[in-house]
């Protein structure tokens, strides 16, 4: 524990002095970099005096690149402080008050899901799709937590954090995810209303290309036969 507290410590002191470099505090860089910006010529890609743009599958909004990634940033700073709080009052609490470890264990298993995330989607520089405003990946990260809850009560996920008292983990996990999001994000209540018009919007688009494949695949079957020789 007092390791991992020191490392995140380290971590943070690094954060400070390399703000403004355009990466998080593992290293990882901006999938889509302002130089890579500047030299390509995709078509959904626009620029205006705030900066490069993209409007977003799932919402139809402008987004910028800078104000995405610096909203990452924050959050991954929040995280990584966060963190090291965590782990110090857990190595702080004796075994016997089974009940508050549940708790720190729990909001653990989010904060450690959302870095996760965060990691994968700053660092992907292969789908614009990862390019969204704060309110739809606030959405996203409710969502993901959900289906992880759901496998950690399955048994389909083996996460080291639940420890001995898998029963009060989760109950910790159901009762504070939304909120503990929200802090963190510092979106008002009303953000996670509107998660159905993400979720319909992700499944009709998905619906689409899935017919799209569908019907290029009919296409390319049918040129075959007509060409045996090839």
């Amino acid at each position: 524990m007092m390791v991992n507290f020191l490392t995140r410590a380290l971590f943070l002191l690094k954060r400070g002095m390399v703000m403004g470099a355009e990466k998080l505090t593992n290293g990882f860089k901006r999938g889509f970099p302002p130089e890579w910006l500047e030299r390509q010529s995709e078509p959904k890609i626009g620029k205006d005096v705030r900066g490069y743009f993209i409007y977003t599958i799932s919402e139809n909004s402008k987004v910028y690149f800078e104000e995405y990634y610096r909203f990452l940033e924050k959050i991954e700073q929040k995280c990584q402080e966060e963190l090291a709080n965590l782990e110090a009052k857990m190595s702080q609490t004796p075994p016997s008050r089974s009940e508050s470890l549940a708790y720190y264990r729990a909001r653990k298993i989010i904060l450690d899901l959302l870095l996760k995330n965060i990691f994968s989607f700053y660092s992907d520089s292969t789908n614009l799709g990862v390019i969204m405003t704060p309110w739809c990946f606030g959405t996203v990260m409710l969502e993901k937590v959900e289906i992880y809850k759901d496998r950690i009560a399955r048994g389909e996920a083996n996460d080291p954090n639940v420890g001995d008292f898998p029963f009060y983990v989760l109950g910790y996990i159901d009762e504070i995810y939304k909120n503990t999001l929200l802090e963190l994000f510092e979106f008002p209540e009303k953000a996670f209303s509107v998660r159905w018009q993400y979720t319909e919007l992700l499944k009709r688009y998905s619906k689409v290309l899935s017919n799209v494949t569908a019907s290029l695949q009919s296409i390319l079957f049918l040129a075959k036969n007509q060409n045996p020789d090839s």
